[in-house]
């Protein structure tokens, strides 16, 4: 749903051979495979989703089953106990200059020998979940000594609630989450967010932009199974339960539903291009 995001920024930082990205958050690894695909050397950490994390070594190594396994061999935890995904192959099939996958921290990515990044994304939209901007600035705080000076570090989040359809359905998470609102449910993006992690963060902000993402979905269960997998429900669902919060989605969704069945929500979202001093 945000390769469009991903497209914008790759095209704005000419992503490709040469570039060492590191990413923050990297879930079920799309923006990673996107970028290997330009000739990226990537490296993706997360300690949220393990199984986002097998999917990601699927994609980036669609020759082994279940990911694990590199070219050169089964791949051994290593000291901190996280799972790596060595060498990686383009998406296109030619040889890449390497692909990893961690579950772990930014820290989980450091290998001396290795020379640093000169790109770190955090694609993940703050302006969803109370208190991660305060997250994401941990994470920055991590991966920041990693990359070299100058370069680029991406934020992304949501844009404009009255911009972006989905609002009115995430509103759901808020509700229902009382009273463990206070962590883990929906809010509100602010218009400022994402230059306030940065200054945080020591950053200096090089640009931004904003870029339509729509949200499409087969039918209506299939947008609430979607939607119930992003973790953005996940306060709502131990206040409540599964089954009700999917009854309210769904009725939040009626909507955004098309005569054909399928549903279709407009949403924009917003991105910051910082860089290391």
């Amino acid at each position: 749903m945000l390769v469009p995001l991903y497209e914008a920024v790759y095209e704005r930082l000419d992503v490709g051979g040469g570039t060492r990205m590191l990413g923050l958050g990297c879930g079920s690894g799309l923006a990673l495979l996107m970028a290997a695909s330009r000739g990226a050397a990537v490296t993706g950490v997360d300690s949220r989703f393990p199984e986002r994390l097998t999917l990601a070594r699927q994609r980036l190594l669609p020759e082994v089953p279940g990911g694990p396994v590199s070219p050169g061999g089964p791949v051994s935890p290593d000291a901190r106990g996280t799972r790596a995904l060595g060498d990686g192959v383009r998406a296109d099939g030619a040889r890449g200059d390497g692909a990893r996958v961690l579950e772990g921290t930014p820290r989980d990515s450091a290998d001396p020998p290795d020379p640093v990044f000169d790109l770190v994304t955090a694609f993940e939209p703050i302006g969803c979940l109370a208190g991660d901007s305060e997250g994401l600035g941990e994470l920055l705080a991590q991966a920041t000594p990693l990359a070299r000076r100058g370069a680029a570090v991406v934020l992304a989040g949501w844009g404009p609630p009255e911009r972006c359809a989905t609002t009115s359905v995430l509103r759901v998470a808020t509700k229902l989450a009382d009273p463990l609102r206070g962590a883990g449910s929906w809010r509100p993006a602010l218009r400022d967010d994402l230059e306030e992690v940065a200054q945080r963060a020591g950053l200096t902000p090089d640009g931004s932009g904003r870029v339509a993402c729509p949200f499409g979905y087969a039918d209506a269960g299939s947008a609430v199974r979607g939607l119930l997998s992003t973790g953005l429900f996940d306060a709502a669902i131990a206040a409540t339960d599964q089954e009700q919060v999917g009854k309210e989605l769904s009725e939040a969704l009626h909507p955004h539903q098309r005569p054909d069945g399928t549903v279709w929500m407009p949403n924009v979202f917003r991105y910051l291009i910082a860089r290391l001093p």
